[in-house]
């Protein structure tokens, strides 16, 4: 599993990582929707534990792989605007700031049914975070470290979900985390000047408005090696790795590399979608 999204995760979310700090307001057609919805960081593509989610232009879904849990059957789902996966489960935001779940739910994380005015939506491996139009967060699933423990957050503009911890980009450029510290990945209270996050297994990445970028947490193979890259304008964190996309549109990578999923000095002409 953790192989999977070393090499999948990363990949699939880097061009979807440009979270903003325009405020939201209802949408009257799904045009808005998407162009509201895609400042807040959400994403088009998302790879969960065994299996990948796609939103498509007309709001439908489709998936592939893993479907013990039914983490695949989304078939059904309309009006979707963006798309989260976890461990075992799939996350869907639709026009209308609710929100759809399907998959394993020993732990509560499809529990989302109630959820209104969410704007962007993570998946963690066990628990479900979403951004209100508010500032404000909700979360649902496992909460064993903490990871839910985040109503009192205000005027948070994107979020991301760890192994078993979450981090929210505040409005004026810094950043709250709660849940498993045990590395470190929730030291990043002294951060400033962040325009996007980034959440690993065990560590936790900004993106500063400089392009610099800085990193938390567990760094047993590099993936918090991270000081010396500049002109970054996106960053997506693997399980155990790191990648930036640089504004030349190459992209660098730090972390384990047992599988070759660092191995993109070579690429060139990638874009911010």
């Amino acid at each position: 599993m953790k192989r999977f999204f070393a090499v999948l995760l990363a990949v699939l979310m880097l061009l979807s990582c440009f979270p903003s700090a325009m405020a939201y307001s209802k949408a009257g057609n799904r045009n808005k929707a998407i162009t509201l919805w895609h400042e807040a960081g959400n994403a088009s593509v998302a790879a969960g534990g065994f299996h990948t989610v796609g939103l498509k232009a007309d709001g439908t879904v489709a998936a592939a792989g893993y479907n013990e849990y039914g983490q695949c059957d989304v078939s059904g789902w309309t009006d979707i605007v963006a798309v989260a996966a976890g461990r075992f489960h799939t996350v869907g935001l639709k026009a209308d700031g609710t929100v759809v779940a399907v998959g394993y739910n020993e732990d509560g994380q499809c529990g989302v049914s109630g959820w209104t005015d969410i704007v962007a939506v993570a998946a963690g491996t066990v628990h479900t975070v979403g951004l209100k139009a508010d500032g404000t967060v909700a979360a649902a699933g496992s909460n064993g470290d903490g990871q839910c423990d985040v109503s009192g957050w205000t005027d948070i503009v994107a979020v991301a979900a760890g192994y078993k911890h979450t981090v929210g980009l505040k409005a004026d450029g810094t950043v709250v985390a709660v849940g498993d510290n045990g590395d470190g990945q929730c030291d990043v209270s002294g951060w400033t000047d962040i325009v996007a996050v980034a959440a690993g297994a065990y560590h936790t990445v900004g993106l500063k408005a400089d392009g610099t970028v800085v990193a938390v947490g567990w760094n047993k193979y590099g993936q918090c090696d991270v000081s010396g890259w500049t002109d970054i304008v996106a960053v997506a964190a693997g399980w155990y790795h790191t990648v930036g996309l640089k504004a030349d549109g190459t992209v660098v990578a730090a972390g384990e590399n047992w599988d070759g999923q660092c191995d993109v000095s070579g690429w060139t002409d990638i874009k911010k979608p």
